[in-house]
């Protein structure tokens, strides 16, 4: 009997082994074509750029490119700002606007998708708020806050609170009803299962959008900088298209491309340790 139970837990090694250097592999194979993709892009560019089929000075290539952003480390000209202040105050910015509207929406989402009261509450204020979109909050919230931190923080706060709550709120609502049921037979209350139930089951639709706000955040923390703001990746984006600067626009589109990138990855590893049971 010893030696069955040995090799039994044996055989579950191994398979966990396999399973695990299968998944690496599978990992590994989709980053090296995560790459190729990027360098395949690149490589059109450049080729694009040099032809000739598109003029100069309508696109730079991806050497210029780089140049611009070495030299941009250190020249703040022609926007006034060097790269490294520009994006610092960009991401200040974005990441407060982001995670304000994390503390607010998805708490908010949670209990107007367990709670029906609190729903009929909050949902013809928030149904209201919906479909406005967020850059016609600029003009309001100058008024209210002038150019500054506040202010456009406020602005990327209203971009990235609606997918927040409603996929939280999404999420929530389509609990399994049979967990729930299983959860009242045990006698736990409404809270507990909302706690240990309903939340967990929540969050793979909570952090799909989660991934959709901070796109929102950067979309709309660029228009609030191109209208009102004195640096920023938006702003040097407005001054690169003030001085006829092509190469200034593209540093600043690939700069926030880059930086979206490396939030997503962060965001994906968070969800990854989160819904590690997924795995399982």
């Amino acid at each position: 009997m010893e030696q069955d139970l040995d090799l039994k837990t044996i055989s579950n090694e191994e398979r966990v082994k396999l399973i695990q250097a299968q998944r690496k592999k599978e990992q590994y194979k989709s980053s090296m074509l995560s790459i190729a993709g990027v360098l395949g892009f690149i490589i059109f560019w450049q080729v694009i750029a040099i032809s000739g089929l598109i003029e100069s000075k309508y696109l730079s290539t991806p050497i210029q490119i780089v140049s611009l952003f070495i030299t941009k480390l250190t020249n703040p000209n022609p926007d006034g700002a060097v790269i490294g202040v520009n994006i610092i105050s960009s991401l200040t910015i974005a990441l407060s606007g982001f995670g304000l509207a994390i503390i607010i929406g998805i708490p908010l989402g949670l209990f107007m998708g367990w709670y029906r009261g609190f729903d009929s509450f909050i949902r013809p204020i928030f149904e209201i708020i919906r479909p406005i979109p967020p850059v016609s909050w600029i003009p309001l919230t100058i008024v209210w806050l002038g150019i500054g931190l506040k202010a456009k923080a406020l602005i990327v706060f209203f971009a990235a609170f609606v997918p927040c709550l409603i996929n939280s709120y999404a999420g929530i609502r389509s609990t399994s009803e049979v967990l729930i049921n299983v959860a009242k037979t045990c006698g736990a209350s409404n809270f507990t299962i909302f706690r240990k139930i309903g939340i967990p089951s929540s969050m793979v639709l909570t952090f799909a959008g989660i991934k959709v706000a901070i796109g929102n955040a950067w979309a709309t923390l660029v228009a609030a900088e191109m209208l009102a703001s004195s640096s920023g990746l938006g702003y040097m984006i407005l001054m690169g298209r003030q001085f006829g600067r092509v190469d200034l626009v593209i540093l600043g589109i690939v700069v926030i491309g880059v930086i979206g990138t490396l939030i997503s990855i962060l965001i994906g590893m968070l969800e990854n340790k989160v819904l590690g049971w997924r795995k399982l």
